[in-house]
């Protein structure tokens, strides 16, 4: 299969980037290219301009910034995947980046692509809405922060505005010795997950929950934040028959069907992988 025709630019900058978006019509930007490419090659995209972000080199990196770590919208998934400070402070990304597609498709897809891609069962996405994450877009008007949980629109459709492109994300750390876990079921390694559950957990001493977040990915249009469980949990002491009791609150979210798997199935998924990721993160939590 061929892509159709286009045009292609290659900017190294950020303005030049946003100058280019002001001036092209109907253009599309490269990242990763991992759904791009694709996407070209079976005609379900059809751009006259391709910018091409590789060679903006300031929108590749990794920083510790207070209590938070930001990363720039070109950094590499395998960066993320090999980054000692990321596996330090922030074990739940690197749990997450390792069942992201295969080895060769994390050398080349980025942080920001999979996030504007906003595919609702990635696991970067999920990651960003457990981590209450903040997006720096930038356009024509100048940057603006925005909190993940504002970026989807709708299915795969990011809010940015015309001439703009996602640049950074801040992800607060949460405190040193905190439970996480990442738990996803596909169809096979390395696909897309049916459904996962991504796990945050802080716990006193006593082993009571002072601090929890629970999300679930692929079961709607976006990741969903399962706040009314969240609240359930705080303040509750860790167990077994609790952590069950927030899988069968999960149960009754709202959830899609598609050619993959019945609604059912999906509540399903949900139940038991959140029971699962909450026991794991209640198993990491550092009690020394």
């Amino acid at each position: 299969m061929k892509p159709p025709r286009f045009d292609y630019h290659d900017p190294q900058t950020v303005p030049e980037v946003i100058g280019l978006l002001g001036q092209l019509e109907n253009a599309r930007l490269l990242a990763g290219g991992q759904s791009l490419m694709p996407m070209l090659n079976m005609r379900l995209a059809a751009p006259d301009h391709i910018v091409d972000l590789n060679g903006v080199a300031d929108l590749a990196y990794i920083k510790e910034q207070g209590d938070a770590l930001v990363i720039g919208a070109m950094t590499r998934q395998r960066d993320v995947e090999f980054d000692k400070r990321i596996h330090e402070h922030c074990p739940l990304m690197h749990e997450a980046v390792l069942q992201v597609g295969h080895r060769q498709t994390r050398n080349r897809g980025t942080l920001g692509g999979s996030l504007c891609q906003l595919d609702p069962a990635a696991e970067l996405v999920a990651v960003a809405a457990a981590m209450d994450a903040v997006l720096t877009l930038q356009g024509p008007g100048g940057a603006r922060q925005m909190p993940f949980a504002q970026f989807p629109a709708g299915l795969m459709t990011p809010a940015l505005r015309e001439g703009e492109l996602l640049t950074s994300v801040h992800f607060p750390l949460w405190r040193k010795r905190h439970g996480y876990a990442f738990i996803e079921f596909s169809r096979r390694h390395g696909d897309f997950a049916i459904v996962s559950a991504a796990v945050l957990l802080e716990e006193d001493g006593a082993g009571k929950i002072t601090r929890v977040s629970l999300t679930l990915g692929g079961i709607a249009l976006a990741p969903v934040r399962a706040r009314e469980v969240e609240k359930m949990l705080a303040g509750a002491l860790a167990s077994v028959e609790l952590f069950r009791e927030a899988g069968e609150a999960c149960r009754k979210l709202e959830v899609m069907d598609d050619v993959h798997v019945s609604a059912a199935y999906r509540r399903q998924l949900a139940a038991v992988l959140s029971r699962r990721a909450l026991e794991k993160a209640h198993e990491r939590v550092a009690r020394n």
